[in-house]
């Protein structure tokens, strides 16, 4: 299962570029976000691990960017986080990784909540201007967003002729993910949130989904308790070591 929501994340937020080396994803987009930068351990390796580290760091730093691993309970080899510690890289980031089996769920969308399966210039700059995208980062965004080969859903609520919380689902087979789910700071804590993700999930369910997944990191305690309301269990968790 985990190797499973690992490879459905890598397709739901796509980098700008890719690379596979002896096993290890390994994954550029200009420095945004974390996870479309780093490196993932998923397939058994032969070289050894010290060696491919080396060639990791000098790939990135001749691109600019941070060193990034991505660690999970299934990572190959079994010991690379205790490797990447004794060569000085630090644990960031937290993350829990959640499910929700959607087999006996009702279909619950929300009158309010509108569904595209393309993506709008007013969906973008609404995400951009409530989570505090960097200007610098939007191109790379868009360019990701378009990126997606899976279904997609972008899904926004309108308050007033505004857009107060937006998100996105992508679904591959019987999997509904959850990203970017964001709601304007004055409108928090008034259940739109729950009415957004109900919304996506009933899309997915209309598309085949069976499951919906999520990562929500550990330091984000309203995120917790929202998807802890709406069923959702962690599986595992994964954190960033960075050099």
């Amino acid at each position: 299962m985990i190797r499973t929501i690992e490879e459905l994340s890598l397709n739901a937020w796509p980098s700008l570029q890719t690379m596979v080396d002896d096993g290890w994803v390994l994954r550029f987009a200009a420095g945004y976000t974390r996870r479309a930068n780093s490196i993932n351990p998923l397939y058994p390796a032969s070289k050894d691990t010290r060696e491919k580290v080396k060639a990791c760091e000098q790939i990135y730093q001749h691109k600019g960017l941070d060193v990034v691993f991505k660690i999970t309970p299934a990572v190959y080899p079994e010991n690379l986080d205790e490797v990447l510690a004794e060569l000085g890289y630090t644990a960031n980031a937290q993350t829990s990784v959640q499910i929700l089996n959607l087999g006996n769920r009702d279909k619950l969308a929300a009158p309010g909540v509108s569904l595209t399966e393309s993506l709008a210039d007013e969906w973008l700059a609404a995400f951009w201007e409530m989570s505090g995208t960097k200007p610098q980062h939007h191109p790379i965004h868009r360019q990701m967003l378009t990126g997606i080969i899976p279904a997609a859903c972008f899904a926004s609520i309108c308050y007033d002729n505004q857009v107060i919380a937006c998100g996105l689902g992508v679904c591959q087979g019987q999997f509904i993910g959850l990203f970017d789910i964001v709601t304007h700071p004055n409108f928090r804590g008034r259940g739109y949130s729950v009415q957004l993700v109900s919304s996506i999930l009933a899309w997915g369910q209309e598309h085949g989904a069976q499951t919906a997944y999520l990562q929500v990191m550990l330091n984000n305690p309203p995120a917790l308790r929202l998807y802890s309301k709406l069923g959702f269990n962690e599986i595992y968790q994964y954190w960033y070591r960075i050099h």
